[in-house]
């Protein structure tokens, strides 16, 4: 199996991760070279706790941010050890693969950030954005802009939109979104981790997206929150199901998850109807193999693998998430996701004990 690893010394080191759930069969293993591919979205949670996860097992950890789709291809094609999705498959895309399961590792948000010379506050509707998106609403000053901002000094520029243009989970989360609170986005567009967009200009990844906004005057685009604060891009208020102009925040964000998670985990959080929820929100997830004996892979590389996940779903990793601008999971969640990764095998034997 071909891959990039980062360079770090070889360990041997007995882990255990009580705090995570039950443990895996790991006493004094050889530390491993792990590699995943995916969503962007993540990305910087992932650099902080792999390094982490690096530190405290020897285990070193290489992550490609290529995409949601690109590493679910990865993980198709079985030369990653993980893909980094925040579009769940769905059920036929999970028909056309061996059996995966989905590991929601943190919440976040999608925020509509934009370019505006003076305007530090924006108010933005779920229609306003899709007509934004589709080409139907063109100057920045158009009338219904103006109906949701009445002290905002909106200038007349047009409005230049910018949308991912590789396959994106983030761009699957945005048009989920604008499919629940726009008929006409759902039905000539629809929802899809690749969209055609009329209108705009396409940039790569969130980093492209956010760079694209940060040095172009009257642009409006979607883009992973992180990236937005990173570069000080101004981001809107979105309107949410109770009509509540919500900006995104660890408060607002969990408020999202209040519902119902489903075993799997495959679930979408836009447009919650929980009171003071931030409409954009998602979770995003790691995607396995259930059998992890594929591509010559040894059983450390398998139980590293699950290793890493626990600690991910640890409290203590999970309490970094909302110094870098994500949010915890849920307890739901991380209870539902041990017991899914006791499914996990190698030749059919389950890893966790």
């Amino acid at each position: 199996m071909k891959k990039i690893f980062l360079t770090i010394s070889t360990l041997v080191f007995a882990l255990g991760m009580s705090s995570c759930g039950d443990s895996t069969n790991n006493e004094s293993r050889v530390a491993q070279e792990l590699s995943g591919a995916g969503a962007t979205f993540p990305l910087p949670f992932y650099n902080v706790i792999f390094e982490q996860f690096a530190e405290k097992t020897g285990d070193a950890v290489a992550y490609g941010g290529i995409g949601s789709g690109g590493g679910v291809r990865n993980l198709k094609d079985k030369i990653v050890d993980f893909a980094g999705s925040d579009a769940f498959l769905t059920d036929s895309e999970m028909r056309d693969m061996q059996p995966v399961i989905h590991i929601p590792t943190c919440m976040g948000a999608v925020v509509v950030a934009y370019n505006l010379d003076g305007v530090d506050n924006l108010n933005l509707t779920g229609d306003i954005v899709a007509d934004i998106f589709a080409g139907n609403i063109t100057m920045w000053n158009d009338p219904r802009l103006v109906a949701v901002n009445p002290d905002v000094n909106l200038p007349a520029e047009a409005i230049m939109p910018v949308f991912r243009s590789d396959g994106s989970g983030t761009t699957f989360v945005f048009t989920d979104y604008l499919s629940k609170v726009s008929p006409m986005w759902a039905a000539k567009y629809g929802a899809g981790k690749s969209v055609n967009f009329p209108c705009g200009q396409a940039a790569k990844g969130n980093p492209g997206v956010a760079g694209v906004i940060s040095q172009t005057k009257n642009t409006i685009g979607y883009v992973g929150s992180e990236y937005a604060f990173a570069q000080k891009i101004p981001y809107a208020k979105i309107e949410n199901s109770k009509g509540e102009f919500v900006s995104p925040s660890s408060e607002s964000i969990s408020a999202a998850a209040s519902g119902e998670i489903p075993a799997d985990t495959r679930t979408s959080i836009t447009n919650s109807d929980a009171d003071g929820a931030y409409p954009i929100s998602c979770f995003t997830w790691m995607i396995i193999y259930k059998e992890q004996n594929y591509s010559n892979r040894s059983k450390e590389q398998a139980i590293a693998t699950l290793d890493l996940i626990k600690y991910i779903l640890s409290d203590e990793a999970q309490s970094i998430t909302s110094e870098i601008h994500y949010a915890p999971l849920p307890a739901k969640a991380k209870e539902l996701s041990i017991n899914n990764l006791k499914s996990v095998t190698y030749n059919g034997v389950a890893i966790m004990q």
